[in-house]
């Protein structure tokens, strides 16, 4: 009995017990679909469906995140002017959370976590991923290995999510002018930044091209702070989520023109994330922040070189959970 039969019993058991009509016309319907066939297409599109609900699944984390900091700060009841560390205790544990999922999900190490200082001021720039997931597990790691909190430069846009301000607060998420990340530095903070942004999350590809324009703005607050820049880059992060390529002309010129991200995002594949820190490029007081920028893309640039596999490749991408830790 296939499952036409199961439904046309179902509907007679409705007609004589609930008393609710049948018309012919559904009875005759459910006779001429082909159930095996949906059945078939059902299997077969399976993996597609499940690739682009993956992303909202990670939504829903950091949506869990956003409540456990409603829950966290309704709990204490205090005023957070005159608590020092108030909100420590809620970066630790959802820290520990995101630090298992990169382990996890993911495997994620960091190799050259000694780079990143453990005390003052440096500027760590970053390759965008189309969801940057690398850089919760980088602010998890920091938070539980080295005690430090880092300042993250956002897109403006991410301040209009509904629910996301608390989180952005929490976590020193700011827009992040010129003048902001230089008062930031030379007190002595970690800073991070993405010159790509959404563009670069949404617009890069399997090739990690660097999108950054003429963006030297983080090159700026630098020099005005004298502080070093640090490269950062994770290996397989477009094979973990990846943009749909098709229809890009459309959606990138529509992006410029609104600046809404409306490229869907795909993935949540358990592929091997590894984050590569490079050499710490030293304060000069004689270079521009032009050559600065292009100075650090360079670097950026050697380390998609030397760890990434170009094209990347989902498949090899997962082989390389295999591979030995090198952190």
């Amino acid at each position: 009995m296939d499952i036409g039969d199961y439904l046309s019993q179902l509907l007679v058991w409705v007609e004589h017990n609930i008393g609710i009509p049948i018309p012919d016309w559904i009875e005759q319907g459910l006779r001429e679909i082909d159930f095996d066939l949906i059945y078939w297409l059902i299997r077969l599109f399976a993996p597609i469906i499940v690739t682009f609900l993956l992303p909202f699944v990670l939504l829903i984390f950091v949506y869990g995140s956003i409540l456990f900091l409603h829950i966290y700060k309704r709990r204490h009841k205090l005023v957070d002017a005159y608590s020092k560390g108030f909100w420590d205790g809620a970066r630790t544990t959802l820290g520990t959370f995101w630090d298992g999922h990169g382990k996890i999900w993911h495997g994620f190490e960091i190799v050259g976590l000694d780079k990143i200082p453990r005390e003052g001021a440096a500027l760590l720039v970053y390759y965008h991923g189309a969801l940057p997931v690398d850089f919760y597990y980088i602010i998890a790691k920091s938070i539980l290995h080295t005690g430090r909190r880092m300042h993250l430069v956002g897109d403006k846009f991410l301040f209009n999510v509904p629910g996301f301000k608390l989180l952005l607060q929490v976590f020193k998420v700011t827009p992040g002018s010129v003048e902001e990340i230089s008062q930031l530095l030379c007190a002595g903070k970690l800073v991070a930044v993405a010159p790509g942004g959404v563009r670069e999350a949404l617009f890069s590809n399997s090739n990690y091209e660097l999108i950054w324009g003429r963006r030297c703005g983080f090159a700026k607050s630098a020099i005005a702070a004298q502080v070093p820049i640090i490269p950062l880059f994770t290996q397989n992060l477009r094979e973990a989520f990846r943009t749909v390529e098709y229809g890009q002309g459309y959606l990138r010129d529509l992006y410029e023109r609104t600046r809404l991200p409306l490229v869907p995002i795909y993935g949540g594949f358990p592929v091997k994330l590894r984050t590569f820190v490079g050499d710490p490029i030293l304060y000069d007081p004689n270079i521009t922040p032009e050559d600065l920028a292009k100075k650090t893309q360079h670097a950026i640039e050697d380390l998609i070189k030397k760890h990434q596999r170009i094209p990347g490749n989902i498949f090899w991408a997962l082989l390389d959970r295999l591979s030995p830790k090198l952190s």
